[in-house]
Parts: structure tokens; sequence; C-alpha cells
């Protein structure tokens, strides 16, 4: 028998005033996803996030969160729910134990101080639980937030672009640990600009204007996306940029490194208008397979075209 989804809304919209910021979103989330969800700014994740977990009514849709109906059990939902918003949202002059004490005290916790214990040593946070949040790195303060957000022991983690501004390895660390919690069976909904981290999931969706756009696993998204790309290598690339633009059927021009990245929809046409513009032997022409950002770039570029 097929597990119910974890999320399952259909037709899910918000209005604020005369802004549509989240218009008719499908969405399902499966148990033990990493769910990634991208966008650029103002393009409805954190209406969504927020529509999801019960702290905000939509005007329009239905479904379920968690097995309860996002409009008439809203207060179910955040009980079991884990949400870490955008902003660090502590006390700075607390330490970290004090934060996380008050958190489950919010949430009624009978056995708080096992709690707290376990989950300062499950975050790695012990050797720091005496220190002030506000004296903390950006990559330890996100590490408290998510422990903030473990001690109920949520079945539902929404995140919302919880690695914005933290270094490299605290972004890895971080990482590590969603995959590790998943792997316990903890169902994660993430929003992230960077693409390196949509990769991480193991399926996605990209949202824009409050719309969906296109929803699957990364490589199906980028095999559904019908783009084909070439990679330019050799001396003076930034030379060839604005030729390249011009060409009809260039979609987009992307410098990678000491490479040219261009693609295109018309693969068999991009191709002959590539060959014919570069007549320099030290330049090199190769077929390559499309990444996730070529794939986001060209369906903004398609839902800007449509607006």
């Amino acid at each position: 028998m097929t597990e119910p989804s974890v999320i399952a809304v259909r037709g899910l919209s918000k209005r604020f005033g005369r802004k549509i910021a989240v218009d008719n979103v499908d969405l399902t989330v499966n148990r033990g996803d990493i769910f990634g969800f991208l966008g650029p700014n103002g393009s409805g994740k954190t209406t969504t996030i927020r529509l999801l977990c019960g702290l905000l009514t939509p005007d329009a849709g239905e479904g379920r969160c968690l097995g309860f109906d996002i409009l008439r059990e809203s207060a179910a939902i955040k009980r079991e729910v884990g949400y870490m918003t955008q902003r660090f949202s502590f006390y700075e002059d607390l330490s970290i134990r004090e934060n996380l004490d008050f958190v489950a005290r919010l949430y009624g916790m009978k056995n708080r101080k096992s709690a707290v214990d376990q989950t300062l040593e499950n975050l790695g946070l012990g050797h720091r639980q005496h220190q002030l949040a506000g004296a903390l790195s950006g990559g330890w303060k996100q590490r408290m937030a998510l422990a903030a957000c473990m001690l109920h022991e949520p079945r539902l983690l929404l995140l919302d672009e919880p690695t914005a501004g933290v270094d490299p390895k605290a972004r890895r660390d971080f990482w590590d640990e969603i995959h590790r919690l998943a792997g316990r069976g903890v169902t994660v909904l993430v929003s992230t600009h960077y693409m390196d981290e949509a990769e991480r999931c193991n399926r996605l969706a990209y949202i824009a204007y409050g719309r969906m756009l296109a929803e699957g696993t990364p490589e199906s998204l980028v095999a559904e996306s019908g783009l084909s790309t070439w990679t330019l290598d050799g001396p003076r690339l930034a030379d060839w940029t604005e030729r390249l633009r011009a060409l009809p059927d260039a979609e987009q021009v992307v410098p990678f490194g000491t490479s040219l990245h261009v693609s295109g929809q018309d693969g068999a046409a991009l191709e002959a208008q590539l060959h014919a513009l570069i007549a320099d032997p030290a330049i090199s022409l190769r077929r390559d397979a499309p990444r996730l950002e070529d794939v986001f770039i060209h369906l903004m570029q398609r839902q800007e075209d449509e607006r």
C-alpha cells in the first residue's frame, strides 16, 4: 500500500491586496523527500511555505500537510512541523542552551532538559551551549536554528533559504545533516538559490511570479527542458561573447572559468550557427550536458516572455 504524501495541495492561492503572491500552485511531497524549492526573490516561495505550515490561510485551494487539512487543522500542523525562517529569529542575549530551553517551553515539552541535551549533542553544539547566540558566526547560528527546529522531533522540516550568507564548509556540513535527517525518515522542503544545493535534492520545483513552472527530479528537469549546450575553450573568449549572443538560437551565453557555455532549444540550428561563426582553430567546441542553472534561467526567460 502506498504511503500518503506528506504534503499534497491543489490550487493553492494567496493574494495581498492587488498582488498575487501564490497563483494556483499544486505541490506533492513524499515521505523522506529532500524537496528543493527554487525561484527568484519575490517568487512566492516563502508565502507558499507559510501556507503549508499554517502561518497563513490560503484564499483558494485545498490539501493536506502531514495528514491534516491545511484550512481547518493548521494548529495541528504547527505542532508537527519544524520551520526555519530566512532570518535568525532567536534571542541574541541568551545562550544556545537558554534559547533551546525557551523553544522547548513554547512547545510545552515535559522532558525539556533531556530533549535540549539530546539536541545539543545531535547537532554538535554541546561545547558551545553556554555561548551567547549573538556571538555566533553565521554557520553556528544556522546550526542552532536547525537544533531549535528539531527539538520537538517534527516529521516535516520547512527550511526557507537556510544557508544564505554562510561559508561553503558550513553549507556542506548543514547539507550533510539534512541528508542524515532524511535518512531517519524526516521529510524536508528547502528553498534555495544555490544550484549545487539543488543538485543535492531528490526532487525540485521552480516557482516564479507565484506560479509553478516545473517539477521533477534534477535529471528529469534537465531532460525535459529540451536545451542543448555547447562549451567553448580557447584564448580570448571574452572577445566572442557578444558575437555569440547575437546568434539567433543562442538563448544563453555564460562564462564559466576559462570556458563559455552556449545553450538554446533548437540544438541543430544552434550547432550549425556555432560552426559557421567559429573558424578559429584555437577555439574548441564540444557538445555538453545542460546544467540545472541553464534550465532555471531558461524557465525564467520563458516566463518573462509570456508575461
